[in-house]
């Protein structure tokens, strides 16, 4: 049975990403939290230090990329493409509030950026060898571009997209941008 300072902290945590997904980092406050979890702002200090620390434990999360070095290189882009459409749609806010945020604090820039280079750079390196910084950097920028005109904007063209078309236009770029060249 969990304790009563599991299910606090899960309450903090839940109504943070709720929070900063609809709102973004500036606009959310720690009393806002608080108040959106039934408790005193003093609890939200007590377990996350500050509302840095809670947007860092609310925007943590993994990736789960594929193993691309076992996978046929010429599908690689558009695996990755339909992975992360199928990682936004399910994630709850996270990677939005991360993005949204990013544009306006350093901290969940730098979040952001430590994504990359802790995630999708080591996945890269089996298929691109030294440029894999680079090639991920690449990657990150289209990647980032979808998802800020898609789940953030939601720019009608792009959002109106069925996810295969969406794998049908970006996949090849991203081909490119990993292994330099589109089957």
């Amino acid at each position: 049975m969990p304790r009563k300072s599991d299910r606090t902290r899960t309450a903090i945590l839940a109504a943070a990403r709720r929070l900063f997904a609809e709102r973004g980092y500036e606009a959310t406050t720690v009393r806002d939290v608080a108040t959106s979890a039934s408790i005193d702002p003093a609890m939200v200090i007590r377990y996350f230090g500050n509302k840095d620390g809670l947007f860092a434990q609310a925007a943590d999360f993994e990736l789960g990329l594929p193993d691309l070095s076992k996978m046929d290189r010429r599908r690689v882009g558009k695996a990755l493409v339909r992975h992360f459409l199928a990682m936004w749609q399910r994630d709850g806010g996270g990677l939005a509030t991360l993005l949204r945020s990013a544009s306006s604090n350093q901290y969940a820039a730098r979040t952001m950026r430590d994504l990359f280079a802790q995630q999708i750079k080591p996945a890269l390196v089996p298929i691109c060898g030294v440029d894999a910084p680079e090639r991920a950097g690449l990657v990150g920028t289209q990647m980032l571009g979808l998802a800020l005109c898609r789940f953030i904007l939601k720019l009608p063209p792009v959002a109106a997209m069925s996810d295969d078309e969406v794998v049908a236009w970006i996949g090849p770029t991203i081909q490119r941008y990993v292994t330099g060249w589109v089957d």
